[in-house]
């Protein structure tokens, strides 16, 4: 806001003193759409152990199909050892062609996540998309904390 006191003495230019807020608004927007970026960045840092589950267990299928990664990463449908080469073949033969059945994958505590991840690439390029991962059950925690 600016006010005129008087005659500054014939001088032609005036003062304006009112303070422009519109680049302090910018400089707040910015900062603000930036926090809000990299806070959900923030935890990435957290240590996961994922062998328990605390999930109610979904009925069982009457003939589920059970793909097994050891952990020499050597793979097992049902009781039966299958090389990876010829993976696609067993699950269709086991499956008799349908695609729609729910595959479910065990794996090793020991096996690593990219291997994991590799065999879930290769059951998705051969159709099978609906992919349930087993594990343990775990005692619920008491005071909602993650179990160890």
């Amino acid at each position: 806001m600016g006010a005129k006191l008087g005659d500054s003495g014939g001088d032609d230019l005036e003062l304006n003193h009112e303070i422009n807020v519109t680049p302090f608004i910018d400089v707040i927007l910015v900062l603000l759409i930036i926090f809000m970026v990299a806070a959900p960045l923030a935890t990435v840092d957290v240590p996961v152990d994922l062998p328990t589950s605390t999930a109610q267990p979904q009925p069982r299928p009457d003939k589920p199909v059970f793909l097994t990664v050891k952990s020499d990463l050597s793979l097992d449908l049902g009781e039966t050892p299958v090389p990876r080469e010829g993976l696609t073949g067993a699950l269709e033969s086991v499956t008799g062609g349908d695609r729609e059945q729910r595959i479910f994958l065990r794996a090793d505590k020991a096996v690593s996540y990219g291997d994991l991840m590799e065999v879930m690439n290769t059951l998705r390029n051969a159709g099978f998309l609906k992919v349930a991962l087993v594990g343990l059950e775990g005692a619920p925690a008491a005071n909602g904390a993650l179990p160890k």
